[in-house]
């Protein structure tokens, strides 16, 4: 069943549910540091539904100095829900290039059906970050989007 997903900015205030939502925040410092160097930078995206936080993504400018989707996180329970696509619509707006790439593991279908279903497409491999794992690299081409941007 799909909700209503809004997206906004995240603040300081969500730092915390942020961090409760991800596992890997919980555990991983540099995670918590990365989330909070995000929103302190205005580059990390909140996803809300149902009543509360399900997911977030951070924009980092850390590939080849382009614009990059660093994080999109979704927790399991708020998979399928519109999250992820709503929060990489937002991203995409935010962005001022003409194009913005990502990346994910090969191994993550979720991930990898989400960024085709948005329009990604595959732009190149990276082997050997996670053994036998290959990182996959998607870019989206957004000259429309910006065409209508200068337009307004």
């Amino acid at each position: 069943m799909k909700s209503q997903i809004t997206t906004r900015l995240a603040g300081t205030r969500d730092r915390r549910a942020l961090v409760a939502l991800d596992p890997m925040a919980e555990k991983d410092l540099q995670r918590r540091e990365t989330i909070d160097a995000a929103i302190a930078a205005r580059r990390c995206w909140v996803a809300e539904g149902f009543g509360r936080v399900v997911g977030y993504g951070i924009l980092s400018r850390n590939f080849f100095h382009r614009d990059f989707i660093e994080i999109v996180f979704v927790p399991e329970d708020a998979r399928r829900t519109g999250a992820g696509a709503a929060m990489l619509s937002a991203i995409e707006r935010a962005v001022k290039e003409d194009r913005l790439f990502t990346s994910t593991n090969a191994s993550n279908a979720a991930m990898r059906g989400l960024l085709f279903t948005c329009g990604y497409r595959e732009s190149g491999r990276i082997d050997n970050l996670d053994p036998g794992d290959p990182e996959i690299v998607y870019v989206k081409f957004l000259e429309r989007a910006n065409a209508a941007r200068a337009r307004e």
